[in-house]
């Protein structure tokens, strides 16, 4: 009897182990779940207004939990200006989707629900906002080159589909998926008389979709494009007088031949620099306003504004080295 246990039981022993390594090692060998967008639906309305009406859907996961998803909306191409307006988002899913709109760099950061209670699992987003100047006026014909899904998204995308709607016949439209260096063809879902469906699958982080239309001229009252100042703006007027406010700097450190400058004379200096400040600061939040922290350029009041600096600088400099 002992000899017939023994014989069971070194099996059973063996059969255990086998059990436990096959039920443990696979589900440690399981890679960790990511995060990811699972649909991007994209939908693309050029009005006849030529205002572009952009509408997305992202389904997106959180296996780990997070705090909503950010969207870069780019409003400046070089000196290219779009305005982006009319940002709002909802979720059919109950996450949070407050809106935060934040300027950084070139992009329109639309964060939504970021600042609300953690969610987990995969949570459903819109996001809508009007894109204006986004055509371009071409010789015969309107054409619009937009990132219908921006390449900025750090997490893959398993499927994407981007729609194109117009308000006349689409005969002359494109789409390209993948890095801008590295991009091939959007697979073509549907076609109709106003409207155009491309799909893509297996985005990779990093990648994205843009799509070119090119309209017949006049099909939408396409306003001229928007464009920044150049960074140096000033005419010679202002670029003369920052040059001879120079030159009078490198005479300032003489000590005058009859001894100091005039209390009177010196105590204009630091009304002069107060003046030359207060015009720099208007000019840049002109600037700023209008365009967007990278929009700042050197106009004529900066440059006055400078001028009125280095006058400044160099009464008060003078003031010092003139001191017995």
């Amino acid at each position: 009897m002992r000899d017939v246990r023994g014989r069971v039981r070194g099996p059973a022993i063996g059969a255990g182990v086998l059990l436990v390594a096959l039920l443990v090692v696979p589900a440690a060998a399981d890679p960790p779940v990511r995060e990811r967008i699972q649909t991007y639906d994209v939908v693309l309305t050029l009005r006849a207004d030529g205002v572009l009406h952009v509408r997305e859907t992202i389904a997106y996961d959180f296996p780990g939990g997070g705090r909503g998803i950010v969207r870069r909306v780019q409003y400046r191409d070089g000196d290219r200006l779009y305005g982006v307006r009319d940002v709002r988002a909802s979720s059919s899913t109950g996450a949070p989707s407050r809106v935060q709109t934040t300027k950084l760099g070139h992009d329109l950061r639309i964060g939504v629900g970021t600042r609300g209670r953690e969610v987990h699992g995969r949570q459903a987003y819109v996001i809508e906002y009007d894109v204006l100047r986004a055509f371009t006026p071409r010789d015969g014909f309107d054409e619009l080159e937009w990132d219908a899904i921006e390449t900025g998204w750090d997490v893959p995308i398993a499927h994407a589909a981007v729609r194109v709607e117009g308000p006349v016949r689409l005969r002359d439209v494109t789409c390209r998926a993948g890095t801008p260096g590295a991009s091939v063809r959007c697979a073509r879902d549907r076609d109709g008389r106003y409207a155009i469906d491309f799909t893509q699958d297996g985005l990779a982080a990093g990648e994205g979709v843009r799509v070119r239309v090119r309209l017949p001229d006049r099909a939408v009252a396409a306003p001229p494009p928007a464009y920044a100042r150049p960074h140096w703006a000033g005419t010679w007027l202002g670029t003369a007088m920052l040059a001879f406010a120079v030159g009078a700097l490198a005479l300032a450190g003489r000590r005058p031949p009859r001894g100091p400058w005039p209390a009177r004379r010196a105590g204009a200096g630091p009304g002069l620099v107060a003046a030359g400040a207060l015009l720099i600061l208007g000019d840049a939040a002109y600037d700023v306003l209008a365009g967007g922290p990278w929009a700042f350029s050197l106009g004529d009041p900066s440059l006055a504004g400078l001028a009125l600096l280095t006058a400044g600088a160099g009464i008060v400099s003078a003031q010092r080295v003139g001191e017995p």
